[in-house]
């Protein structure tokens, strides 16, 4: 089948919160300009979801609703085909988000004055999900940028982690922003890091159905049960389908103990009805779309990759091997932080991800997300050039 990678959907004035963030930042911004900065797909949904979703809005009640023993098995055929792995029905725990999800498990695994870990540049709800309203305490392990590339800073990992204080490490897998996959002797050594320090790990996976062609991801789930009882796996269908609207994440916890500690924390009754059944008809009816979904990405990362090589060699381009956000280094331009989203926001009209989001380490990069109609990423490319060559004259 033949799907529309192609077609833009004016989202103005329709509460989308990538489009309001930039009319925000700059209410005169020029017509036909399109955000390509938070996490979600300016491309159509999968027509077999939409087909669905119409069938079941006419013969269902919207009531309270309940996850049914089909959708339990489509979420475990989709782990199975995809990552290798079932997850029994009870490690679920359903949560209306993997960021709320973070939040809650935060709370409920450690203590007030625990100190929780993430490697960074990393996703900004990290940082605040670590935090537990200001009364856990951040610790950072940095990164190492070498030659355009990252690498974890291993020695300053098994520092952190054996500290006492230490209780979680928040991990994302692949990895957002910088788009890294972790391989299989990493990820282990991480857990078996984290299982002799007795550090709890939750590993926000995401992303994991968003692998470009050539690469391969490697969920924790597939690990030993030594590994499997020290670790959360967080999963959704709402990076991979465009349908974070529904709020639905599936919740994979292996270790009972932990598993009772967040139910028993309570806060979630049901999700969103539509929910269940979109990640359902997802997981059964749109592989082949999320198939074609994965070339045009990897166009594009083509289309990207090609343009700052040719055009603007001082904007550096990381690998990108999954998720569909793309890390660029803007310091070769020589500007600081503020005139850099100035320019970008005011000149440029180039609506990226304001790489201090992902923390310090991020300052002067930008996250690109490539999830959109080749011709709008090629437009944007252009006013940033064409943005560029003005200011060097």
């Amino acid at each position: 089948m033949t799907y529309d990678f192609t077609t833009l959907v004016n989202r103005t004035g329709m509460g989308a919160e990538k489009w309001e963030g930039m009319y925000r930042a700059n209410p005169n911004v020029p017509a036909g300009t399109v955000p390509l900065s938070v996490a979600d797909m300016e491309l159509k949904n999968p027509p077999e979801l939409l087909e669905g979703l119409k069938e079941y809005l006419e013969t269902s009640i919207w009531g309270y609703t309940s996850p049914t023993e089909s959708y339990y098995k489509s979420v475990q055929n989709w782990m199975q085909r995809r990552h290798g792995f079932t997850p029994p029905k009870e490690w679920f725990v359903l949560t209306p988000g993997v960021v709320p999800a973070l939040y809650k498990m935060v709370e409920a695994f450690t203590q007030p004055g625990d100190s929780v870990l993430v490697t960074s540049p990393v996703y900004g709800p990290f940082f605040s999900a670590a935090l537990a309203k200001n009364t856990r305490t951040l610790v950072e392990n940095h990164m190492i940028l070498k030659d355009n590339a990252y690498d974890f800073d291993w020695e300053d990992f098994e520092e952190k982690t054996a500290r006492p204080e230490v209780k979680l490490y928040i991990m994302s897998s692949p990895h957002n922003p910088i788009g890294r996959i972790w391989t299989r002797e990493e990820l282990l050594k991480i857990a078996d890091i984290c299982l002799r320090n007795n550090v709890f790990i939750l590993c926000d996976e995401i992303h994991s159905d968003l692998i470009l062609p050539g690469y391969k991801h490697v969920s924790m789930g597939t690990f030993e049960e030594k590994y499997l009882m020290n670790c959360v796996i967080c999963t959704a269908p709402s990076k991979t389908f465009n349908l974070a609207g529904f709020q639905t994440s599936n919740i994979f916890i292996p270790n009972p103990e932990y598993r009772a500690k967040i139910q028993s924390a309570g806060g979630y009754f049901s999700l969103n009805f539509l929910g269940y059944k979109a990640c359902e008809l997802a997981y059964d009816r749109c592989e082949e779309w999320l198939e074609a979904l994965l070339v045009h990405l990897a166009e594009n990362k083509k289309i990207s990759e090609d343009f700052f090589a040719e055009k603007l060699p001082m904007i550096k381009v990381h690998e990108l091997q999954g998720t569909y956000l793309q890390w660029l280094d803007f310091r070769g331009l020589g500007m600081d932080s503020d005139e850099l989203q100035n320019f970008l926001t005011n000149k440029a009209y180039f609506f990226s991800g304001n790489g201090l989001g992902f923390g310090e380490d991020g300052r002067c990069f930008q996250r690109l997300n490539l999830a959109c109609p080749s011709w709008v990423l090629e437009e944007a490319l252009e006013r940033l050039y064409n943005a560029i060559m003005e200011l060097k004259k």
